[in-house]
């Protein structure tokens, strides 16, 4: 992708304000579509490259340039998830949305370890959490795009048919099919102040290797899933059940003796980080029913954590 010429690159202009104020807006719609902040950054540059490619005449034309600029994220995000596929075909191992910290935890992703701009934060709610995005993965394209667009930032189904090319009920269906997948993975859902207590005796089990208590902790069906992105050693295959997922955890703690656990929330609900020699190597995220754990997700793809300072 091309990168946006920066503000200072140009005459200041009555819309110049308006326009960087739209940026937080579109990282955070984004990222949402696309489970990467990394893509969703390229993308938000790509957008403001295309509105300086305009000459000043078409910028004035433009009614509402941050309408604008959402409808042209939109569609290459849109672009990004119709070539997904075919990218996820070449990943090693299983993928797994990129995991963000709390704000305060937040860094630059850049050498140093800077604090992020504010702007480039996203925004941690409901429509953040790792197991929504794993929903949204299981969705086409265009259910992802509508049901997004609609349910979590509230665009009526006019604009969101323009963007995805289909009539207005076609969208309403989209964002129809997709809300009851959304709704039927999360009808038990654990809250978050349980899923703390149950994610700080899972903490605690691990580091006591203790399988048995693992077990009791861990849905039956449980299962765990693993990204490395063939960078750093993972399981390539989701594990599943109590008893072989919690020997698996037991396994990886005996051959790495010197892993700190840390408990941290991970997109807005708690998780754990595992670091070693001030690193953090492995984010984990949970998603609780019935008062145990019925899915694990481990990122440990390194640059998919450029954005975890050690605790």
């Amino acid at each position: 992708m091309t990168t946006a010429p920066s503000p200072e690159e140009h005459p200041p202009d009555g819309s110049l304000t308006a326009l960087v104020g739209e940026r937080r807006h579109l990282i955070n719609l984004a990222y949402r579509l696309l489970g990467s902040f990394a893509d969703a950054e390229d993308v938000v540059q790509e957008t403001y490259a295309r509105w300086y490619a305009m000459s000043p005449g078409q910028r004035d034309a433009v009614e509402s340039p941050g309408a604008w600029m959402t409808k042209v994220a939109s569609r290459i995000c849109l672009d990004l998830l119709r070539s997904a596929r075919a990218r996820r075909e070449s990943y090693v191992g299983e993928w797994i949305p990129e995991p963000l910290p709390d704000r305060a935890a937040w860094v630059s992703g850049r050498p140093g370890s800077a604090p992020e701009d504010p702007v480039d934060r996203v925004t941690l709610d409901e429509s953040i959490t790792m197991a929504f995005l794993v929903v949204l993965e299981s969705m086409t394209p265009a259910e992802r795009v509508a049901f997004v667009l609609h349910d979590v930032f509230g665009y009526p189904f006019a604009d969101v048919a323009e963007i995805v090319g289909r009539t207005p009920g076609a969208c309403r269906q989209l964002a129809s099919s997709a809300r009851r997948r959304v709704a039927s993975v999360h009808a038990q859902r654990t809250p978050g102040p349980q899923l703390a207590e149950t994610v700080s005796r899972f903490k605690q089990a691990w580091e006591d290797r203790d399988v048995p208590a693992l077990v009791s902790i861990l849905d039956p069906d449980v299962t765990a899933v693993a990204d490395g992105g063939g960078l750093v050693s993972a399981m390539l295959v989701p594990i599943e059940g109590a008893p072989l997922v919690a020997q698996t955890l037991v396994e990886i703690a005996a051959r790495e003796p010197g892993m700190t656990i840390r408990e941290r929330r991970v997109n807005g609900l708690p998780g754990l980080v595992v670091q070693r020699d001030d690193v953090v190597e492995t984010v984990l995220a949970f998603e609780g029913a019935h008062g145990r754990i019925r899915s694990i997700w481990a990122v440990r793809n390194p640059e998919k954590l450029r954005r975890w300072a050690p605790a």
